[in-house]
């Protein structure tokens, strides 16, 4: 019965104190589901931070339920109560989250990150517009075109960033629905079929086998009922269901009902005792919905760079324009020059390139069975360090499998992969002709008719887990059951029952020489032996002596050991004299013999681990990640799996273990000598915030075991606090509450629940760990090629931004106009950064550590210098090289031009002489400074194309990576030669564009630069290569 003391629940709304522990009795399973069950209603109280709640109604007699709730168990409610209670208590749905508006994502993407730093900057080139315009009415159009332009891009991106997402929220809509549909309800004193959603708390209802429970309820009457609560528990047995109480956790107790869970088979009456949001289940739901979203790494790095870049561009926009004021320059002008210096740094094409590489990604992983449903989670997989995975279903197959035979005094291992095809046991002897025959015939568990070409493993069978394992088994080995079944006539059985712990059935059999009866039974092993004399060994009887029971004793406990469910087989043949053909057998009063029989084997199943497990493991392992077991399964089991999947290596001990092999207690055992742990539930409620962070740093393989939806959020928790990034796995309802704690969340797709789904960031459509591996990758290589890309982006910021430091203090002919700045972020850019992301991984981008999130920036200290000073200084040099070279050959050598600039841009000056004497009007001078962008701009071009094809590594050598790999980054090369070309030759004479026709040799002028750039980084790299750990190491690798 449990212990009769009565307890109240005690819950805490931000603690983490689990529920009292109250099977000491009942000894069955520990759930700490009600830490969380509280009277959820609109207006609970925040303020009290403990709220009993007192789920008492399975301990009441059905007497103190009708007056309870003011019903009948007879008649039921009258109409008019269930109308009265449907408007006090709302219907029996569960509320669905909050969807955020179309409207608000749509803005978000307009306004996030990046975006801000576009608007700001399209802002700012309407205010100097303004302010030029205000001093000179004819001034020119270019800042007005400039934020124009500034603003498309941002509308743009985000239109396109916006599509992307509803693309895979759209496809998470159209998951099917998680509630049952109709109810029959007792009400007026007659049964009705109902919408579940008008259920009132009170009806009497009645559920049978394939239904879902529509709300909570109390058992009244249960007839062979069993309960599928593995998305509430965790558990995959069915849980038989009676009218007795039997335990003092609701949860435990097998006279309730959970809405939403179902019933496998058997029928049963009930009350409803709650509904929608204040069923266990909807509790767990707003528990969910009462999580906060963490935010994504890549959203922490995009916004610090954003914050780096702003501060870059401020920083030197303030310098200059203090330069500038202090040399006499018109203050209108120095804030003209300030605008034009921050907006030189904007990157404006990066918005774009990031959207497009997550999407790409987000599409390749689709393709890989990995349905990413917030872009920026694709990159929060890569730089994960811890996965909490669920067991059932995500490690294992999430079916029962038969794994072991014992007979003939030894242990035989059966074939648990999925299609189960190499049987390689012996099947010679005697005793298993025997043992196959119980196992076919003492099994109520059939084929839905009409499967005969579906392959055996995927057969649909109307039976429990356990009976299902045994009929797929004896399929494959024995070939047709059902035929054997037919020739085998079963002529009288007692199913199996929790007092009895065996099922029995008699059979005649289709031995023409022998017409006994044969009486086949199964069960509990420590039940099956107590009924038996004799043993079969080698397909004779001998008297069960006490060595043999021993053999028994050391095989049952053995198979126990690793976790699986073990079940005993014997038989008799029932003595022809006493029961001839005519007999009348009668299972009520039992007129045959159950005792004295031959004892033939034991037979043990698990839900057998998914045959990609292992493999992905070790990957993960050697990708510094740690994975660690959480589950609602038994300590044993979970230790099992855990250890045949590696997440316990095959030399870990456990404490227990080591206490085990020293014979000695488990206090007196070192703790730092386990290297591995397993934590029950129990344990993890009594400890506090710091011992389970201990657990956490001193042990690298853990699994907890027997642990609620709430414990689950509690491991999440302490995990998060060490700074790791952590995946969780997860596809029951239970699950929910830490999925969408976790920084990452990935759902089951096909046996994942709706609760999970909607909780999760991603979801494996083939429900394969393994896929988890590849998204690891995936993710890891977006931070590295977006790395590459702001590395190369960057780079021309410099180069962008020194000609007009250099008008500044020089006072040369500016070298380079906005409108020139833009097509090259907007213009040949755009290709050559995108095509970064198709970039393949290099070698060891799955033997590095995970990268730290507070440490490992993505624009680090490193990376900035590399490009801004290295590279940048000499694509600058480069460029300024071109633009001395067209002003030479027309006449103006480079040192006339200095401090040329305020005559030089005098609209009255028509006569102003060059080095040769000769003269130029106004717009002869304009015309030559245009020539001047154009060759500024095609020597900025020529360097990149240098810049791209160093950006392809950070670390290997581009001959080691192969230079033609990937082939995208020749189409980006390509563009940027075909657009320089189109602007100089095709566009040439659109004086708005400011670009003119150049002749073919100034082209030429910066590819030695382009070399110098090349020879450069890939010396940096040898040395990274040659000197791992040292100074050149440390500074020069990004």
């Amino acid at each position: 019965m449990g212990e009769k003391t009565p307890r109240i629940y005690s819950v805490e709304l931000n603690g983490a104190k689990g529920m009292e522990q109250t099977d000491k009795g009942g000894g069955k399973k520990y759930r700490g589901l009600l830490d969380n069950c509280l009277e959820l209603r609109k207006n609970h109280h925040k303020e009290e931070p403990r709220k009993e709640v007192d789920l008492d109604d399975h301990k009441l007699s059905n007497k103190e339920l009708e007056n309870k709730y003011h019903t009948n168990i007879v008649t039921g409610l009258s109409s008019t109560q269930a109308a009265e209670l449907l408007a006090r208590d709302g219907l029996n749905t569960l509320t669905p989250p909050k969807e955020t508006p179309e409207i608000i994502k749509f803005l978000k993407q307009m306004v996030g990150g990046f975006s801000i730093l576009l608007w700001v900057g399209a802002i700012l080139c309407w205010i100097a517009y303004g302010i030029q315009y205000s001093n000179d009415k004819s001034s020119s159009l270019d800042s007005v075109y400039l934020g124009t332009v500034l603003a498309l891009v941002v509308i743009l991106t985000g239109i396109f960033a916006y599509y992307q997402e509803a693309k895979s929220t759209n496809i998470i809509a159209s998951f099917s629905k998680m509630s049952p549909q109709q109810a029959l309800v007792i009400r007026d004193s007659e049964k009705k079929i109902i919408p579940a959603e008008q259920l009132v708390v009170g009806d009497i209802v009645e559920i049978k086998g394939g239904d879902q429970i529509p709300a909570d309820i109390r058992l009244l009457f249960a007839q062979g009922c069993k309960v599928d609560n593995s998305s509430l528990t965790g558990e995959s047995e069915p849980q038989p269901r009676s009218c007795e109480f039997t335990h003092n956790n609701p949860l435990e107790t097998k006279n309730m009902g959970f809405y939403s869970t179902t019933c496998l088979e058997g029928t049963a009456t009930g009350m409803v005792i709650n509904t929608g949001d204040r069923t266990i289940i909807g509790q767990i739901a707003s528990l969910a919905s009462g999580v906060g979203n963490e935010k994504t790494p890549i959203a922490t790095e995009i916004q610090h760079f954003v914050h780096m870049v702003a501060g870059v561009a401020v920083s030197i926009g303030v310098l200059f324009f203090i330069i500038s004021v202090s040399m006499k320059y018109d203050v209108l002008d120095s804030i003209v020059f300030l605008i034009g210096i921050i907006v030189a740094n904007v990157p404006e094409g990066l918005l774009a390139t990031v959207t497009v590489t997550l999407s790409l990604t987000a599409k390749r992983m689709a393709k890989k069975n990995c349905l990413v449903k917030n872009l920026e989670a694709v990159e929060t997989l890569g730089s994960t360090s811890i996965i909490c995975s669920d067991k059932t279903g995500t490690l294992t197959q999430n079916r029962m499998t038969v794994a072991h035979l014992w007979f003939d005094n030894q242990i035989f291992v059966a074939d648990t992969s999925e299609d189960h095809s190499k049987q390689t046991f012996d099947q010679s002897s005697g005793t298993w002709a025997s043992l196959s025959k119980i196992i076919a015939l003492c099994n109520r568990a059939e084929f839905r008719p009409g499967q005969e070409s579906v392959p055996i493993m995927k057969r649909v069978v109307v039976g429990d887990a356990s009976e299902t394992a045994l009929l797929k088994f004896s399929e494959m080995v024995l070939g047709d059951v059902m035929d054997i079944r037919k020739r085998n006539h079963k002529v009288a059985e007692i199913p199996f029952n929790s007092t009895n712990k065996f099922q029995l059935s008699i059979h005649e059999t289709d031995n023409t020489t022998d017409k006994r009866f044969l009486m086949v039974m199964k069960g509990a092993p420590e039940k099956i032996l107590e009924k038996c004399s004799t043993i079969m060994v080698n397909g004779q009887e001998q008297p069960l002596d006490k060595s043999t029971a021993e053999a028994f004793h050391t095989a049952y406990m053995e198979l126990g050991g690793l976790g699986e469910r073990v079940l005993g087989f014997c038989q008799l043949y029932l003595p022809a004299d006493k029961f001839p053909e005519t007999y009348s057998f009668d299972v009520d009063t039992v007129n045959f013999p159950i005792s004295n029989l031959c004892f033939v084997g034991l037979l043990s199943m698990i839900d057998p681990p998914r045959s990609t497990v292992p493999d992905a493991v070790t990957k993960c392992r050697s990708a510094g990640i740690k994975v660690i077991m959480v589950t609602g399964d038994h300590p044993i089991t979970a230790k099992a799996i855990a250890k045949s999947v590696g997440i316990i290596s095959a030399n870990s001990e456990t404490v227990e273990d080591i206490a085990k092999r020293l014979h000695i207690p488990v206090e007196q055992v070192n703790k730092q000598d386990a290297k591995a742990a397993v934590v029950t539930g129990m344990e993890l409620k009594d400890m506090s915030v710091d011992q389970l962070e201990e657990v956490l740093t001193s042990y690298s393989e853990i699994v907890f075991a027997r642990t609620s939806p709430q414990q689950k959020l509690i491991i999440v928790e302490g995990c998060q606090r060490q700074d790791a990034v952590v995946a969780v796995t997860g596809d029951g309802v239970n699950d929910s509450p830490a999925l969408k704690k976790a920084d990452i969340g990935i759902a089951m797709g096909i046996t994942g629940s709706d609760a999970a789904k909607n909780a999760a960031d991603m979801v494996l459509l083939d429900d394969n760990f393994a896929s988890i591996v590849t998204g690891v990758e995936e993710g890891r290589l977006i931070f590295d090629n977006l790395k590459k890309t702001i590395a190369y982006t960057l780079t021309k910021n410099i180069a962008e931004l020194c000609p007009f430091l250099i008008y500044i203090i020089i006072g040369i002919p500016l070298p380079i106009g906005t409108i020139t700045i833009l097509f090259i972020d907007l213009g040949t850019d755009i290709v050559p950064s995108i095509a970064l992301a198709y970039e393949k991984a290099e070698s060891d981008i799955m033997n590095r550590k995970p990268r730290h999130k507070k440490k490992d920036r993505m624009v680090n200290k490193q990376l900035a210098i590399y490009s801004y000073l290295h590279i940048g200084l000499m694509q600058s040099l480069g460029a300024f090289l071109v633009y001395f070279t067209v002003y030479a050959q027309e006449g103006f050598r480079p040192s006339i031009l200095i401090n040329l600039r305020a005559e030089w841009e005098q609209d009255s000056v028509n006569n102003l002489e060059d080095s040769y004497g000769q003269e130029w009007t106004h717009y002869q001078r304009k015309y030559l400074e245009w020539t001047g962008y154009t060759a500024y701009f095609v020597g900025i071009m020529v360097q990149q194309i240098a810049d791209l094809i160093i950006r392809k590594t950070r670390r290997n050598s581009i001959f080691h990576q192969g230079l033609f790999r990937n082939k995208v980054i020749w189409v980006g090369i390509a563009s940027q030669i075909i657009i320089a070309l189109i602007l100089s030759y095709g566009l040439g004479s659109i004086t708005a564009l400011n670009f003119t026709t150049l002749r073919p040799q100034y082209w030429f002028v910066a590819v030695p630069h382009a070399i110098l750039i090349w020879v450069y980084d890939e010396v940096r790299k040898l040395f990274i290569r040659l000197y791992p750990g040292s100074w050149w190491d440390k500074n020069m690798y990004y």
